[in-house]
């Protein structure tokens, strides 16, 4: 009978061991997979961002879908306008020269976003799922431009992780919430995870 108790404490003990472990891996275990996926997504985020900032350069909006965005990186020319002479000089008198030189955006995004296939810009880090992209012209204070928001809710890429039930670690955690940047309401580039 003795035996028997003994066994049934170690086992309660054993138990309990787990218990504690769990109840201090488990939030250790979420704020370390936080922090590296949501690393992941605002890197790619800002590298869509950087092509987004490209597309407008050269076609003077953004892109509404990813397909557009790539085709145009793809094939599309930065356009850089030398200008010859100075038209910000009283006494300059001679003729003022712009020459347009043509550049494929190609080549140097692939450099600047070290990517080589642009299609790759729309997948999600740690999903099988593609960023939220919509892009529209509004009216901002009485003139028109063009807005972008890119994004994805918390709970795409967030895995087991993405249920409601982690808030428990973490207040201001909302699975249901993007990691995005822009506004479909002003002209902002900048992304909810900055400041």
């Amino acid at each position: 009978m003795r035996l028997v108790i003994n066994l049934i404490l170690v086992l309660i003990a054993i138990f309990l061991v787990y218990a504690l472990y769990s109840s201090i891996a488990e939030p250790i275990a979420f704020k370390n997979e936080t922090e590296k996926r949501r690393n992941a997504v605002t890197a790619k985020l800002m590298k869509v961002r950087t092509a987004q900032e490209a597309y407008r350069d050269i076609t003077g909006e953004f892109a509404s879908n990813f397909d557009t965005l790539a085709d145009v990186l793809e094939n599309g020319d930065f356009r850089i306008i030398k200008v010859l002479g100075d038209p910000d000089d009283p006494n300059f008198t001679g003729q003022i020269e712009y020459d347009t030189i043509l550049r494929p955006a190609a080549d140097s995004m692939r450099r600047m976003l070290k990517i080589y296939n642009f299609d790759s810009l729309r997948y999600v880090p740690y999903s099988r799922e593609t960023f939220n992209i919509e892009a529209r012209v509004i009216e901002y204070q009485k003139t028109k431009v063009p807005v972008v928001e890119v994004g994805i809710p918390w709970k795409e890429f967030m895995g087991k992780f993405g249920d409601p039930s982690y808030r428990r670690y973490d207040q201001n955690y909302d699975p249901e919430k993007p990691l995005k940047f822009g506004s479909l309401y002003a002209p902002n580039l900048a992304g909810n995870w900055e400041g």
